[in-house]
């Protein structure tokens, strides 16, 4: 079972619910939290450990001009613009380059070659018995944040109970990171920015027809605005995280509120059985 932790927008809170559901859940049972926020991930910093790396490569072209006639094949299958054929060179651009795989077939001479590019690499703490971390990091100044996120679900693929932390927005990342998932718990805030970003990502899971919950955090007890699209939209609220100094003092500490205050700890296992009860209900 793998659970998507999500937002439509940056801030809302996801990685607080993530890391502390996270913990909660590996108090009963064995589970992998996994950072797919690769160009932030920052699950890592309620947990301390040594991590075991590992590097992410994706393959690219390398042109071999010896054996290259610049007949264009190449250049015409990209639809990414990687490969752009002049009469005596081959310009590549890398960071184009989405390692598809194509232009090796389609070049009718054999002259293209493998090249194994680094992109970023896998973090993986083993915190407890019961608890694993796997942060997705990507390299400094890359752009193939999916080749990351990609790499990241392929590791986990076979571990029984997944919790990822998914990258804000909608685009791609986000489409790479709930693809194929149990279910997403989408955390909002009520205002009219919260609204439209959780409308937005609601729109794209339907199109990929993946069941989705809500979280509202920040609450203030004015969450009409929320509260009125979720029940026209049938969506469950699952829990609401009041907008409390005393919480928020404790995440920017950087502990989890579920660890420091036992009634959280209760929200959160409440939550979880609440999160694996509607996600079992759809496989």
């Amino acid at each position: 079972m793998q659970i998507v932790i999500a937002s439509g927008k940056g801030g809302t809170g996801k990685t607080t619910i993530s890391s502390n559901l996270g913990y909660v859940l590996s108090q009963s049972k064995k589970i992998t939290i996994a950072d797919c926020d690769v160009e932030e991930p920052n699950l890592g910093i309620f947990f301390t450990c040594i991590p075991q790396i590992r590097e992410i490569h994706v393959i690219v072209p390398h042109v071999d001009e010896n054996a290259c006639l610049h007949c264009g094949a190449c250049g015409e299958f990209c639809r990414f613009g990687a490969l752009t054929v002049l009469k005596d060179r081959v310009l590549f651009f890398p960071q184009l380059c989405h390692s598809c795989g194509g232009c090796f077939r389609v070049c009718p001479h054999e002259a293209l070659e493998e090249n194994p590019a680094l992109v970023g690499c896998i973090e993986t703490c083993n915190l407890t018995d019961s608890l694993t971390l796997v942060t997705g990091r990507l390299r400094e100044g890359d752009v193939r944040t999916t080749a990351v996120i990609h790499a990241v679900r392929d590791q986990i693929k076979d571990d029984s109970l997944v919790l990822l932390d998914a990258p804000p927005g909608t685009a791609c990342p986000f489409i790479e990171t709930v693809d194929d998932t149990s279910l997403c718990v989408l955390v909002t805030e009520p205002t009219p920015f919260g609204l439209h970003d959780l409308s937005v990502a609601v729109d794209v899971l339907d199109v990929l027809h993946i069941p989705v919950a809500v979280i509202i955090n920040r609450s203030d007890g004015n969450d009409d605005i929320i509260e009125e699209y979720c029940l026209k939209r049938n969506l469950p609220i699952l829990m609401k995280v009041p907008l409390d100094m005393a919480l928020l003092r404790i995440q920017n500490n950087g502990s989890l509120i579920s660890q420091v205050d036992p009634v959280w700890f209760d929200r959160f296992s409440i939550l979880g059985d609440q999160i694996l009860a509607y996600a079992g209900g759809f496989q």
